[in-house]
């Protein structure tokens, strides 16, 4: 975990922390001493996990060209393939949608892979802004 530079008072406020959580440490018996431990490093993996995928945008997306004459089941898998940071789940409901006006309403192919080309890209913007992984 990688710290960065402490003003004067912040470095104060930090040892003054340091000292009573030490007093304290020292009070307690040994196994809430190992208790306390635990919940450190929890807390410190923790907080690495939340800073890196506050930190780390989602990789970009493989770009893989739509072949002429594409099922949207193939679309479909295309999709997921150039999008593999979006995670499947919340991709369920509206590639269902649209694919039942595919099959059940005769929607044309080209259009609903239209739709789910936007709705891909419009997932990933939504995953870029708000800064994460899955």
């Amino acid at each position: 975990m990688s710290m960065s530079p402490l003003s004067a008072a912040s470095k104060v406020q930090c040892d003054a922390a340091a000292r009573r959580l030490l007093t304290l440490f020292r009070e307690l018996p040994a196994d809430r001493r190992e208790m306390v431990l635990a919940f450190a490093a929890f807390l410190a993996s923790r907080s690495d996990a939340e800073a890196e995928a506050r930190v780390a945008p989602p990789p970009a997306p493989r770009r893989i060209a739509r072949p002429a004459g594409e099922s949207v089941v193939a679309a479909i898998k295309r999709l997921r393939a150039s999008y593999p940071m979006l995670a499947p789940q919340s991709l369920l409901d509206e590639t269902a949608r649209l694919m039942g006006e595919h099959v059940l309403q005769g929607r044309s192919a080209a259009a609903v892979i239209d739709d789910l080309e936007a709705f891909f890209q419009a997932r990933y913007a939504q995953l870029r802004a708000e800064g994460g992984g899955q």
